[in-house]
């Protein structure tokens, strides 16, 4: 099955964001060796979380440019997810608009590519 210009697209900002992910949860690696951490417990709970959300954004990529419907489904989640937390990177006390906004441009990006993708999926069916 040949995929769109859309839904390669949106695999390559699902991708970007795995790869961030994984950036992060390396992050999470070093602080939890140096002793970074006021709590370990939590940290590697959070380290898991992360690692798991990275295989499961690389996931949809894969998906989405194999044409799987189930991989635009989850990346169209992950990105009102995305959303939210620059939603609240724009609010409260200790807003940082710097970070909420690259957060929300790669999520609006995405999320308007998945539902293109989804859509010319939609007209391959018919």
């Amino acid at each position: 099955m040949r995929t769109t210009v859309a839904e390669r697209q949106a695999a390559g900002i699902l991708g970007l964001q795995a790869i961030a992910l994984l950036v992060m949860a390396g992050w999470e690696v070093t602080a939890l060796v140096s002793g970074d951490t006021d709590d370990v417990g939590s940290s590697v709970a959070l380290l898991v979380l992360t690692a798991i959300g990275a295989a499961a954004l690389a996931a949809f990529a894969v998906a989405v440019a194999r044409g799987g419907s189930w991989g635009r489904s989850g990346g169209i989640v992950a990105q009102l997810l995305l959303l939210a937390v620059a939603f609240g990177a724009f609010t409260g006390p200790t807003a940082a608009p710097a970070v909420g906004i690259a957060l929300a441009v790669p999520a609006l990006a995405g999320l308007g590519l998945l539902i293109v993708a989804a859509r010319a999926a939609a007209r391959r069916a018919e």
